[in-house]
């Protein structure tokens, strides 16, 4: 699991929409990750993070929680998600739904929770009968993401819907897949923390500053094979030597497209 940061939550300045439901998320933030529940006041969140030590601040605003770090700020966004979503809708496909073969009642293990936009998309193309369990190792990134996806609007309600599905879990992934029985989903998908990133962006430098970077390793991939019925996908650069190292010889995706999926096939 990565490194837990010093971090502390607060709320919005006074005057700011300082709402009572805000006050409550912070408490109840405070208390599941064990840190701090500071008071806001008037002060900068540049001088909350200097005066306790803090790496790290996390902000109840608008009901749910943004993380605020030196290299940027992380809040839910579904991201590219609504349109994937149309996509589907409209019959167009999706290449991480092609790589994960979803149809509907699958049960799907998305063990890099990150920004939650993917595990969305699973979440509408396994329906309501289906099940999406999502891990993510860094507590401060499971509650942003985790907190949103419980508590934000969808675009539409289908993708309201696909959000609320999805269940989230703050644990390292190969601790996860240890104790789950064999064949106990029907897929089983990994994104793992490109180390030259695609884009730059605030959220996403947020994020990179406290994801887990460790490479993947042949011993989560073969408790993945284990626990998976039907496949094992992997996300990476179309480029990279983890597809060949890991053992991912089916490669899928888009043509002209940087990134692509590595497909194992149970």
């Amino acid at each position: 699991m990565a490194d837990r940061v010093n971090a502390i939550v607060t709320t919005v300045r006074r005057g700011q929409r300082y709402t009572e439901a805000n006050r409550v998320l912070a408490a109840r933030t405070a208390e599941m990750l064990g840190i701090p529940n500071v008071p806001r006041g008037n002060a900068s969140l540049e001088e909350l993070r200097t005066q306790y030590g803090a790496d790290a601040v996390l902000v109840a605003r608008r009901g749910l929680l943004t993380l605020v770090t030196a290299e940027g700020e992380l809040f839910f966004h579904p991201g590219m998600a609504h349109l994937r979503i149309k996509n589907l809708l409209r019959g167009h496909g999706d290449h991480l739904a092609a790589a994960l073969a979803l149809a509907e009642g699958m049960r799907v293990l998305d063990c890099t929770l990150g920004t939650g936009a993917d595990a969305i998309v699973e979440s509408f193309a396994v329906g309501a009968t289906g099940t999406v369990t999502a891990l993510e190792s860094n507590p401060l990134i499971a509650a942003v993401i985790g907190g949103g996806l419980a508590r934000a609007t969808g675009d539409n309600y289908e993708m309201h819907a696909a959000m609320r599905r999805i269940t989230v879990h703050c644990t390292d992934a190969l601790d996860y897949l240890r104790v789950q029985p064999e064949g106990s989903y029907d897929a089983v998908y990994f994104d793992p923390m490109f180390r030259r990133p695609l884009h730059e962006s605030a959220g996403m430098n947020a994020l990179r500053s406290l994801a887990d970077m460790r490479a993947l390793t042949d011993e989560t991939v073969a408790e993945a094979q284990r626990v998976a019925r039907q496949r094992v996908v992997m996300k990476e650069r179309r480029e990279s030597g983890e597809f060949a190292r890991l053992g991912f010889f089916e490669i899928m995706g888009g043509q002209y497209s940087r990134i692509a999926y590595g497909v194992i096939k149970i």
